[in-house]
């Protein structure tokens, strides 16, 4: 059973991840949390969690992820911050993560990132700071050593999952529910045709399974 550090884990795509994750029989989640109370309500239901701060140095972070298999970084600042700390979670963060991966021994490295990063004409002034930062923090994973994929979804949805979504390079739909988003990490694991892949994801007419193993 491979062992999975969730990094966002009380986020909203984090719990799904946690909760998919728990039912796998080849996979064990593992939550990283930064409050005592998220801490408490994983264990609470039987999922191991662990403490650790994206704010900490990369040497920290590396002892939460050592005897891991892989990270999934699902961690943001979120639309209510500032630019300080889009910078500090999104793009210092992540680099961190993929740091500590590393001198942890973990070989796999799944990033949820966002669809246009890769285009800077395609960038909303209002998000410019959030995309920078996603930019170089999925430059940096590309230029490591790590078995990377980078998953960029389009607009997030809380409504229910649809099972069924298109992956590739600019596609024609503009959203996916969270949920969904969160069942590709988990096939993403699964298959090993994704390791060095990077693609866009938004709601279509392929199931999951399917559509993760054409990539």
């Amino acid at each position: 059973m491979k062992n999975v550090l969730i990094v966002g884990a009380h986020g909203q795509i984090g719990q799904f991840v946690v909760q998919k994750l728990q039912d796998q029989e080849d996979f064990s989640p593992i939550a990283m949390v930064r409050k005592e109370d998220q801490l408490k309500e994983f264990k609470e239901n039987k999922v191991e969690a662990v403490m650790g701060n994206l704010e900490d140095s990369v040497d920290d972070l590396a002892k939460v992820f050592k005897g891991s298999d892989a990270v999934v970084f699902t961690a943001g600042s979120g639309g209510s911050t500032g630019p300080e700390k889009t910078v500090a979670i999104d793009l210092d963060g992540a680099i961190k993560s993929i740091d500590a991966a590393e001198k942890a021994g973990v070989k796999r490295f799944v990033m949820v990132s966002a669809m246009l990063t890769d285009d800077r004409d395609q960038w909303p002034e209002e998000m410019k700071t959030y995309y920078i930062a996603k930019y170089y923090a999925d430059r940096a994973l590309k230029n490591s050593k790590l078995d990377y994929t980078i998953i960029r979804p389009g607009m997030l949805e809380n409504e229910a999952p649809k099972g069924k979504v298109s992956v590739g390079d600019k596609p024609k739909a503009k959203s996916v529910p969270r949920e969904d988003v969160a069942e590709v990490i988990v096939e993403v694991l699964a298959q090993n045709n994704t390791i060095h892949k990077t693609f866009d994801l938004v709601s279509g007419e392929e199931e999951v399974k399917e559509a993760i193993k054409n990539i």
